[in-house]
């Protein structure tokens, strides 16, 4: 049996919904994600508890990527990257231009830059014309930026 497409979804909790919804507004929409709209009350009004994003891949499968609320014990939590589970999220950028703009406006929408863009060709474990940056979200969840011409012409 062979897996269809790429992942279907990812949810990510978040400690303060009123903090992280518009970071991901600024990341997502400049990745060329859409903007799910539910019905649903807590993905409605001005102030919503949780919000999806969505991104169709060749072929049609979909992407969904959504932000929701951690439990109310678990909201002052940080991210560790380094204890078991998620170390980081990478996302394809369509060009190094790309990178570039999106860093920018991650920055600008509360991100915490860890790395700018940069080439880390050559470097253990990346590809020729591994073009990235890196940064933290509210939560300190690492995520990067990244175009690789040899996995993302």
């Amino acid at each position: 049996m062979a897996v269809r497409g790429p992942l279907a979804h990812i949810d990510l909790s978040v400690g303060d919904p009123d903090r992280s919804i518009p970071f991901y507004a600024a990341l997502l929409g400049a990745l060329g994600c859409r903007r799910v709209r539910s019905e649903h009350a807590e993905f409605a009004g001005e102030r919503p508890r949780r919000a999806t994003w969505a991104v169709r891949h060749a072929g049609g499968a979909e992407l969904a990527i959504e932000v929701r609320p951690a439990r109310p014990e678990s909201r002052s939590q940080r991210c560790d990257r380094y204890a078991p589970g998620l170390h980081h999220l990478a996302f394809h950028a369509e060009s190094r231009a790309a990178v570039d703009e999106i860093h920018a406006r991650v920055a600008q929408a509360g991100g915490t830059v860890l790395d700018a863009p940069a080439d880390y060709s050559g470097q253990d474990g990346y590809g020729e014309g591994y073009y990235a940056a890196f940064f933290a979200d509210p939560d300190g969840a690492k995520l990067e930026v990244v175009h690789e011409p040899r996995t993302n012409p």
